[in-house]
């Protein structure tokens, strides 16, 4: 019988289904890995807003991970929606306690609808704690100058907001180029050398979840043992499948279409 990948993502849940846990587990699915979870929010969200957010206790938090690794363990972790500082410190303990290699960070901070995701504070958090031990963090824009400081506004910025990235102790940063005037271009940095992954920008409302999905897509070809290089440029063509297929649900922004192929 042949082993499926498996990828656990530690993150928040979606009632409107398009973006975190949710989000993550229809990508692992349609990418060939079997996904697992640790809920650390639930929040009440639809295309439009958040209305609503509980933060999970960290002990329920840490039985979901220590439930999964005794039993099914992980090839990857790939962390998502981490609202707060004390989440941040919690998880980070959980993934030098299981000396977890392949990590992939999605700093999440905003949700498409412009809701606010993360506490304040908890943004130094992520820079000294959690940044140091990802394989590879995959902020947007707004996410890489909160992170870094440097306003991304065209690739020359975007590149720099890599390096700084790499710097602060991430083994590689993508920085997304989907609020960059011009074709999507996403910029990779793995400490030696840049790669650019462009693709014709696609004219869309429906693209609730992106973030969660490319970073997830990345952790599934990490999981198959793909290279770094090989695990984004899939992650993105994905992306952009998902993006162009998407689903028109609710009077806001759509999710994505999953499972267009």
């Amino acid at each position: 019988m042949t082993r499926i990948p498996v990828v656990m993502s530690i993150a928040g849940s979606d009632s409107g289904g398009g973006a975190g846990i949710q989000a993550d587990l229809k990508t692992m699915a349609a990418n060939g890995a079997y996904g697992t979870t640790g809920i650390t929010a639930v929040t009440s969200q639809n295309t439009v807003r958040v209305s609503g957010v509980k933060e999970m206790p960290t002990e329920l938090v840490e039985s979901q991970i220590d439930a999964v690794r005794s039993d099914i363990g992980a090839d990857v972790v790939k962390t998502g929606m981490l609202s707060s500082a004390e989440m941040i410190l919690f998880v980070s303990r959980k993934i030098r306690e299981y000396n977890i290699t392949k990590f992939v960070l999605d700093p999440v901070m905003v949700a498409t609808s412009g809701d606010s995701l993360l506490e304040e504070d908890a943004v130094d958090s992520i820079k000294k704690v959690l940044i140091p031990l990802c394989t590879i963090v995959t902020p947007n824009g707004p996410e890489a100058k909160k992170l870094t400081g440097i306003d991304v506004v065209d690739l020359d910025t975007a590149r720099d907001a890599a390096i700084e990235l790499v710097k602060m102790g991430a083994s590689a940063a993508v920085v997304k180029g989907g609020h960059i005037d011009g074709p999507a271009t996403d910029v990779l940095y793995d400490g030696n050398e840049f790669r650019m992954f462009t693709t014709k920008r696609i004219d869309s409302d429906n693209t609730h979840g992106t973030g969660c999905t490319f970073a997830s897509a990345i952790a599934c070809g990490l999981a198959s043992n793909r290279s770094l290089r090989d695990s984004v440029s899939s992650a993105k063509a994905y992306v952009t499948g998902s993006i162009r297929n998407g689903l028109k649900l609710g009077h806001g922004h759509g999710p994505l279409n999953h499972f267009h192929n």
